[in-house]
């Protein structure tokens, strides 16, 4: 299990980007070791603040056998990093991971917080059609992380899984949950120092599905 790519990107004005018009989803490859504080890479930018600027979103990670599966889907090449992860992996399934899950990768560690969700931006980047609902279908989503220890990380890197909270969810099973399962979402209530997005999530499911 190891870092195959590190990917950083700057925000730059696109019409297609949603209403924010400017987007940051555009990640390139990187040589060397990167910095890595609380707020993600460094030398990577985020240009919809509101929704992507948390802590508990400071880095993304995709797995490689992902993009290979998707590439046979699609038809088509996807480099590390088209999907804006910061992180590309190989040997590990980034969608079995749980929520409060740790990784050491170099000397950072990290803790898995919440699935990707796809969005106007992801849908107009790709430009395949239908792509948001077949990237929910798919269920291959990625997985977000709050960095617990500041450092250094790099490509080659080991990832070291160093704890697995095992009452907790999974990532694919985390995004059913952001998507109204219930009672997946009340397993993840349940979870001590969860990501307080949970908290905003279970309002919506809870209010969208309470019978009138």
């Amino acid at each position: 299990m190891y870092i195959r790519s590190v990917n950083v990107g700057m925000a730059v004005d696109a019409d297609w980007a949603g209403e924010l018009k400017r987007t940051a989803i555009d990640k390139s490859a990187v040589l060397g070791r990167v910095r890595v504080g609380d707020n993600g890479l460094a030398g990577d930018e985020r240009a919809d603040k509101e929704h992507h600027g948390v802590p508990d979103q400071a880095v993304y990670a995709y797995a490689r056998e992902d993009y290979d599966w998707w590439e046979n889907e699609l038809g088509r090449e996807l480099r590390d990093g088209r999907f804006g992860e910061n992180l590309t992996t190989v040997g590990i399934d980034v969608n079995e991971c749980k929520l409060g899950e740790r990784w050491r990768v170099g000397d950072v560690v990290l803790e898995v917080t919440s699935p990707r969700v796809p969005c106007v931006i992801f849908r107009n980047w790709l430009d395949e059609r239908g792509w948001v609902k077949r990237f929910t279908q798919a269920r291959r989503i990625g997985t977000y992380f709050k960095v617990l220890e500041q450092g250094e990380l790099g490509v080659g890197d080991k990832i070291e899984v160093l704890y697995v909270p095992q009452e907790s969810v999974t990532i694919r099973e985390s995004f059913l949950a952001y998507h109204g399962d219930r009672e997946l979402l009340r397993r993840i209530l349940a979870t001590p120092g969860r990501a307080a997005r949970w908290d905003r999530v279970a309002a919506r499911v809870f209010r969208d599905t309470t019978p009138v």
